[in-house]
C-alpha cells in the first residue's frame, strides 16, 4: 500500500505541487468567490452566508499566523543573540542592516514623492465631501515611550461594556517591545556564558517546536488566501477606486518601480542573479500580498531568506524578525509620502522644500512606530502630523486602504528579505551554492531529513539544495 501511495505521489505533476501555482489557482478562485459573493448582496457590513464565509476563513488563517509570532520572535531572536558570540563581526551586520534598511528606505520615499508631484493625485478629483478620521494615529513621544515593555510578554489588554452589560476584552502585543525584551535577554544570555547554556538550549528547542508548527499553518496558505482575497473583493470590491484612480495608480507604479527597478538594480550592483533572487523570495511575496500582514509572513520571510536565498541562519533569525517590524518600503515610504503630497493637494496646501525633506526623515526613521499597529494607516498620520497636514485626509483613502495594502505588503516583504541578503554578500558570509541552486519542484520539505543533519532538495519554490 505504501509503494502504491509513493507511486502515485510521485507521478503528481511539478506545477499540482508547486507552492506559487496552488497559491495562483487560490488568488483566481478568492476572486471569483469574492464577485460571486457581492454580486449576490454581501458587503463588508452585510456580509450573507458567502461573504461570511470567506472573512471567516481569512480572518482565522491570519490569527493562527499571529499566534506563533510573539514565540516566535522571542526564541529565534534569543538564539541568534547567542549564536554571535561565534561571530567576530556582530557589531557590524547589525550596523550595515540598519544602514540598509535606511538607504532603501530613502531611495523607495524618494520614488513616491517624484510620483506624487507628477500625477498629481489629489487635484481635481470630483470629491467635495471632506471625511473625517477619528481612529488612531502616529505620535513620536508614544513610540518613544512604547519602547518600554510593561509586561515581559509586551502585552496589552483593553476592555468593552456592552449595552447589556456584557464585559468584552481584547488581549493585543506589541512586537517592538517583545524585540526589546528578546535582544535584552539574548544580550544577557550572551554575557552570563555557559552557566546560560541550560536555558539556551531549552529556548533553541522551543524554536525548532515554534517552527514546525509555522510550516503546517503554512501549509494551508492556499485556503487562507481564497479567504483573504475573497473577502476584499467581496467587501470592497473595485468599484471604490472610484476618483481616486490616480492616487491608486500612482502607489502601485511606485510600488512596481521598487520591487521591480530598484531592488534588482541593488541586486544586480552586487553581482546577484536578479532572477534567483525573485524565484527564491516570491512565495512570500506571495503570501504577504494575500494576508497583508509583514508580521504574519515572518516564518515564511526568515524561511526563503535563509534556504533560498543563502542568508546564515544566526544572521537571518535577527535581521528579518528586526525587518519585520521597522523595514516597510511600501508601507512607511512610498505610501505616505504619495499620500501626504495627495492630502496637501487635495485641501489647496502648497508643500516647500522643507516639508519634502521631513517627509523623507520620517519615511526612513519612523517606520518603527508603525510596529505592530496597522502600520500605513498610523504611519500616514505621524507624517501629516508633522507636516502639520489635516488629519481628515486619511479618511478620504480608507475606503481604497485593503485594496493598496496588498500591494504594499508585498513589497515591505521583498524588502524585508532583500537587505539582509545584500548584507551577507557584502560580508562575504551569504551561502552563494545556496542562492544559485536550481529551485525544485515542491514546496516545504517534512524537515525529516534537516533532523539528521542534512537538507533536501525537494522543497520546490521555497528551498533548493544545500
Amino acid at each position: 500500500m505504501s509503494t502504491s501511495t509513493s507511486t502515485r505521489t510521485r507521478r503528481l505533476p511539478a506545477w499540482a505541487t508547486s507552492f506559487g501555482t496552488q497559491i495562483i489557482a487560490a488568488l483566481f478562485v478568492g476572486v471569483i468567490l469574492g464577485l460571486v459573493a457581492k454580486f449576490t448582496g454581501s458587503t463588508s457590513a452585510k456580509p450573507n452566508g458567502l461573504g461570511a464565509t470567506l472573512t471567516t476563513i481569512g480572518s482565522s488563517y491570519v490569527a493562527l499566523l499571529q499566534t506563533a509570532v510573539v514565540p516566535l520572535i522571542f526564541t529565534a531572536v534569543v538564539s541568534s543573540i547567542a549564536n554571535l558570540r561565534q561571530v567576530s563581526n556582530a557589531a557590524k551586520l547589525a550596523w550595515n542592516t540598519l544602514l540598509w534598511f535606511a538607504i532603501t528606505a530613502f531611495v523607495s520615499v524618494m520614488i513616491g514623492i517624484g510620483l506624487g508631484i507628477l500625477f498629481q493625485p489629489g487635484a481635481n478629483t470630483g470629491i467635495t465631501q471632506q471625511a473625517k478620521y477619528s481612529g488612531k494615529t502616529g505620535d513620536w513621544w508614544a513610540f518613544l515611550t512604547g519602547l518600554f515593555p510593561h509586561n515581559f510578554l509586551g502585552l496589552t489588554a483593553s476592555s468593552t461594556v456592552a449595552d447589556g452589560g456584557a464585559v468584552t476584552t481584547n488581549v493585543s502585543f506589541n512586537v517592538l517591545q517583545i524585540l526589546v525584551i528578546a535582544i535584552a535577554v539574548g544580550i544577557a544570555v550572551l554575557k552570563i556564558g555557559a552557566k546560560a547554556d541550560p536555558f539556551l538550549s531549552f529556548t533553541r528547542s522551543a524554536l525548532e517546536i515554534i517552527q514546525k508548527v509555522l510550516w503546517w499553518i503554512i501549509r494551508i496558505a492556499p485556503l487562507g488566501t481564497i479567504g483573504l482575497l475573497g473577502n476584499a473583493v467581496a467587501s470592497y470590491g473595485w468599484d471604490t477606486i472610484g476618483a481616486l484612480g490616480k492616487f491608486v495608480l500612482a502607489i502601485y507604479v511606485g510600488l512596481v518601480l521598487v520591487l521591480f527597478v530598484f531592488y534588482p538594480i541593488l541586486i544586480k550592483s552586487h553581482g546577484l542573479s536578479v532572477k534567483q533572487y525573485f524565484s527564491g523570495v516570491w512565495p512570500a511575496v506571495q503570501l504577504g500580498f494575500v494576508s497583508r500582514s509583514s508580521i504574519g509572513t515572518l516564518p515564511l520571510t526568515q524561511r526563503v531568506a535563509e534556504r533560498n536565498l543563502g542568508v546564515p541562519q544566526g544572521y537571518a533569525s535577527f535581521a528579518v524578525p528586526l525587518g519585520a517590524t521597522t523595514k516597510m518600503d511600501g508601507c512607511a515610504a512610498v505610501y505616505p509620502a504619495v499620500a501626504s503630497i495627495f492630502v496637501a493637494q487635495f485641501f489647496g496646501l502648497h508643500l516647500d522644500f522643507s516639508q519634502y525633506l521631513l517627509i523623507v526623515i520620517v519615511s526612513v526613521l519612523g517606520s518603527a512606530a508603525t510596529a505592530g499597529t496597522t502600520g500605513a494607516v498610523v504611519m500616514l498620520t505621524l507624517t501629516l502630523s508633522t507636516l502639520g497636514l489635516p488629519l481628515a485626509g486619511v479618511g478620504l483613502l480608507l475606503a481604497i486602504d485593503p485594496i493598496l495594502d496588498m500591494g504594499r505588503t508585498g513589497v515591505n516583504v521583498a524588502g524585508q528579505a532583500l537587505v539582509p541578503t545584500i548584507v551577507a554578500k557584502r560580508q562575504r558570509i551569504l551561502d552563494l551554492s545556496l542562492y544559485n541552486a536550481k529551485r525544485s519542484r515542491t514546496a516545504f520539505s517534512d524537515d525529516t531529513e534537516d533532523e539528521q543533519g542534512t537538507r533536501t532538495a525537494n522543497d520546490g519554490d521555497l528551498v533548493a539544495a544545500h
